[in-house]
């Protein structure tokens, strides 16, 4: 790693790279050493290389010292940091960014003395307390049950609508993140979720996002107080928005009154009474929130709010200093300590920094913290802390000592300065404050991992009566933790077109829920919601349909045994329509042929349904029949398997088929509008011996008259039957290989100009010879009939 600047460059451009002085400079070598040691977590041997480092130069270099001090801090030798940082900020203005690594060192200190909590290791991974996962979120106790949590808000839905990726999310949220589900995101990469939620443009903008009725009632009916809350809170948070903020605090004190947790109100309530200027009950508020959730990084960050309004900067860094420790990757948290830090502790005149906000940067002056501050740090070190336990103890000796005293690094100051020694020496003694009043006795207190609430711990002895109702501990209600049982009905979720329980449930654009069979059935027949009559035709153009995952969460965990008898009669129902002998569904339009393309417009109801039933039985496989005036379809016909499907956007669609096999049709039948029928599949009889040897002689001649015939067409007659049967297909060695005759026959009987009739009679012959007989008289007819 390279320290020092580009030649040319000053110093002091690059605090934290030294450059040799005019004078004589460090050791590169043994500068490299110690960064290497400092990113290793060897902070004691980086911090006393710099400090050999240092003692051999002329006058001390700032970004020498800065490093040192970066080194000490993360070793816990908190007293001797300050020194190096001084000595910097003697040199030029400290900067808050150049404070990071000292906020970061304060802050371990803090979880590891105070909250005694373990490492962090990021959030969600289990490294802190329950509460401390997420620095903005609610605490463990506010959360509802899994299946009603928002994704969003992480807080009972309210308003719940589902997006087009089968997700549901409060209103709000929705609006409010735009198109994209957080759900998806978080399962998915970006690009998967934006190519899942882009139609839900189509019919479904943020704008125009319907209430989910199906969960909007069911949380009305199980929650309704919660519910209530979430509703008020709502109103309070669009007020808020507005500026009216009166009128949305009245909101919260009534949401209040109903949230069976209001750990989360009560948070929101001090934002805003901060907003409002009315520091005083935000802080009263806040103390409410750390008393009884010590760990839940929100609560800490209020209070340093309304701390900050107040001008009581040395508590607010305590409680920013808590924020970090419970959460060392919050960063703004990190900024505004090290802020407050780098103007109470290094101001030195002008060294106040342009970039703190208010109240900060009116402040003239402080009341500096005693030195209670790093002795409350220090001697919380038992004596198996080892050396750096020992330094901090000397460290504390050192600072009673006279300037005469100190080491080389701090003799060596320039004269110039030598006068602010006094001032720089009371800021060394200015940190006692902030630690030594750390209510430790309630920091070390030990809560259940469950997600205690704060009906179970104690409100301040000092909060009047009718300020402590408004904590969870006085609240009647108990905290939302699982659905009601007894509130349970299966009618809840029943399809309104079937009337059973729902099966892969959708919700539309317009909040109705229905089985997915269901809506299709009848978006078949008309494109809009069956019960409120919406229009639906973009719904019904993306095709892409999604379960509601919550709606199909809850039929799973509450009714598995209601669930398992609806999945029975469904698959009862695939297994009849996956039967190609009994029941087998009919098109009635036109012939088909075995080996033959078929390409097909549907667009009547019926084959709609009858189609997408053969899809999602996976068969793919349907009858192709002409007409009968008597019977309804003829006697024969061919099956033919679906290769795509190109739906459009009224629903009409193109399925592209070719023949498969022939059958002869037993009995007629219907179902649900189409047409079906018992069915016996075609095979040609086996000739052998001579006969065989007659059927080949045969076969051949045949096919060559074929060819010669087709040779013989009109170039534009030739190409439309190239365009739209392809190519002819070329002669089979073994013309019994396949149950139905040879590809090429198919193919010619397609093409010949007869009339179904004809054709139809020629697909009911199980005889080859029979066949070949047949369509060599029809060739020879229409040679003849040819044109000269």
């Amino acid at each position: 790693m390279e320290l020092g600047p580009a030649a040319g460059q000053p110093a002091q451009q690059y605090p934290h790279h030294p450059q040799a002085l005019s004078g004589g400079g460090p050791c590169p070598e043994m500068l490299q050493v110690a960064e290497e040691a400092f990113r290793g977590g060897q902070f004691a041997l980086a911090a006393e290389i710099l400090s050999s480092q240092l003692a051999e130069l002329p006058q001390p270099e700032r970004g020498l010292c800065l490093r040192q001090g970066d080194a000490l801090a993360r070793a816990g030798r908190m007293a001797e940091a300050l020194d190096s940082y001084s000595v910097a900020a003697r040199l030029a203005r400290l900067r808050p960014e150049e404070l990071r690594e000292l906020t970061e060192s304060f802050a371990l200190l803090v979880r590891d003395k105070e909250l005694q909590l373990p490492p962090w290791q990021g959030p969600g991974s289990g490294g802190g307390a329950p509460e401390a996962a997420d620095p903005l979120g609610d605490p463990a106790c506010c959360r509802p049950p899994e299946p009603l949590c928002c994704p969003s808000c992480l807080r009972l839905l309210h308003e719940p609508v589902t997006l087009h990726c089968g997700h549901t999310h409060c209103k709000r949220c929705a609006r409010s993140g735009g198109e994209q589900c957080v759900r998806c995101v978080v399962r998915r990469p970006v690009s998967a979720c934006a190519s899942s939620a882009a139609p839900s443009t189509a019919g479904q903008a943020p704008a125009d996002l319907r209430v989910n009725v199906v969960l909007g009632s069911l949380l009305e009916k199980w929650f309704p107080a919660e519910n209530r809350a979430r509703r008020l809170c709502a109103e309070g948070d669009a007020l808020r928005e507005k500026q009216d903020l009166a009128a949305a605090l009245e909101k919260y004190n009534q949401a209040l009154e109903l949230a069976s947790c209001k750990c989360w109100l009560i948070a929101q309530r001090a934002e805003l009474c901060t907003a409002m200027k009315n520091y005083q009950k935000a802080l009263h508020d806040a103390e409410i929130l750390c008393q009884n959730k010590p760990h839940w990084p929100k609560g800490h960050y209020v209070k340093a709010q309304a701390l900050s309004g107040l001008g009581r900067i040395e508590e607010a860094l305590k409680e920013f200093l808590y924020c970090v420790a419970l959460n060392p990757e919050w960063n703004s948290m990190k900024m505004e300590a090290q802020k407050i830090m780098c103007e109470m502790f290094f101001p030195a005149f002008e060294n106040v920094p342009d970039s703190l906000t208010t109240p900060f940067c009116n402040r003239t002056s402080y009341t500096r913290l005693k030195p209670a501050f790093l002795s409350s740090i220090n001697t919380q070190s038992s004596s198996e802390d080892g050396p750096v336990a020992e330094s901090s103890k000397e460290t504390m000796l050192r600072l009673t000592r006279n300037p005469s005293q100190e080491n080389d690094v701090y003799r060596c100051i320039n004269s110039s300065i030598s006068h602010h020694d006094f001032y720089f020496e009371e800021n060394k003694k200015t940190l006692g404050k902030v630690l030594s009043s750390l209510p430790s006795a309630n920091l070390k207190r030990k809560f259940s991992t469950d997600g205690e609430d704060l009906q179970n711990l104690d409100v301040p002895s000092k909060i009047h009566r009718k300020d402590g109702d408004a904590t969870c501990g006085n609240s009647a209600s108990l905290p939302i933790k699982e659905i009601p049982t007894n509130l349970m009905d299966a009618s809840d979720f029943e399809c309104s077109l079937c009337m059973r329980l729902f099966y892969e449930p959708v919700t539309t654009p317009c909040g109705h829920t229905f089985c997915l069979k269901c809506l299709e059935r009848c978006l078949d027949h008309n494109p809009h919601c069956p019960l409120c009559k919406e229009k639906l035709s973009d719904f019904l153009a993306s095709r892409t349909y999604k379960k509601t995952i919550l709606t199909e969460e809850l039929i799973v965990r509450y009714f598995p045994e209601e669930l398992s008898e609806r999945k029975k009669v469904y698959e009862e129902e695939m297994k009849e329509l996956s039967n190609l002998n009994k029941d087998v569904p009919i098109f009635v339009c036109t012939m088909a042929f075995p080996t033959i393309p078929c390409p097909l417009h549907v667009f009547e109801p019926r084959y709609r349904l009858m189609i997408r039933r053969c899809m999602e039985t996976g068969t793919k496989q349907f009858g192709m029949c002409l007409t009968d005036e008597l019977k309804g379809f003829a006697d024969y016909g061919c099956m033919l398997e679906i290769r795509d499907v190109k739906f459009f956007p009224d629903g009409r669609s193109v399925v592209d088929t070719v023949g498969v096999r022939r059958f002869r049709v037993l009995s007629h039948g219907q179902r649900d509008g189409y047409n079906t029928a018992n069915i016996e599949y075609l095979e040609d009889k086996k000739a052998e011996g001579a006969e065989y040897e007659e059927l080949v002689r045969i076969h051949d001649s045949v096919y060559d008259q074929a060819v010669s015939w087709f040779t013989c067409l009109k170039d534009n007659m030739k190409a439309q039957i190239l365009n739209h049967f392809g190519p002819m297909p070329g002669k089979e060695r073994e013309p019994q290989s396949n149950p139905s005759g040879p590809a090429w026959y198919w193919w010619l009987l397609a093409v010949l100009p007869l009339e179904n009739r004809a054709q139809l009679a020629i697909l009911a012959m199980t005889s080859l010879k029979d066949r070949l007989i047949a369509i060599r008289r029809v060739l020879i007819f229409v040679t003849r009939k040819r044109p000269r």
